[in-house]
């Protein structure tokens, strides 16, 4: 950590190791607006406040518990207003539903394939196992050939 500019900073080498992201990362949540553009060092080198990597672990974070880069933006815009809102409460909730859905569908496929190995498929589109639970074979074979 440097202190040339009223204070310390940090290189974007050292940003990027200490919040564990690389450069293209870094450099593309500065053009998004989700990290403010750094200073520069009186040599030309991005001067970036200790408090980015805390920034990086945020929006890490966020994107580890299914927010989009445009709802993280968005959420921190939101927080630099400096004023509270039920605007994150309303997005995780919105989030919630949808890890709902994704785990009801997960199960779906987990219910289907355990079908599969218990009814010893071995093809996808001829299986020879009695009761196939796969709609697939007879699918492919009642389907007419396409006219040209």
């Amino acid at each position: 950590m440097r202190q040339d500019l009223d204070g310390p900073y940090l290189r974007s080498g050292q940003v990027a190791e200490q919040a564990g992201v690389n450069l293209q990362t870094l450099r593309y949540y500065e053009r998004r607006g989700l990290i403010a553009e750094p200073r520069r060092s009186p040599g030309g080198h991005r001067a970036y406040p200790p408090e980015t990597v805390t920034l990086l672990a945020v929006i890490k974070a966020a994107q580890r518990l299914g927010f989009t880069l445009q709802e993280v933006a968005e959420l921190i815009d939101t927080g630099r207003r400096g004023h509270p809102t039920p605007d994150l409460r309303a997005r995780a909730q919105e989030k919630i539903a949808e890890v709902d859905a994704r785990i009801a569908d997960l199960s779906t496929i987990r219910r289907a394939l355990s079908a599969v190995v218990s009814a010893g498929c071995d093809s996808l589109t001829h299986c020879t196992c009695p009761e196939c639970p796969l709609p697939f074979a007879d699918l492919a074979e009642s389907r007419a050939p396409e006219e040209n």
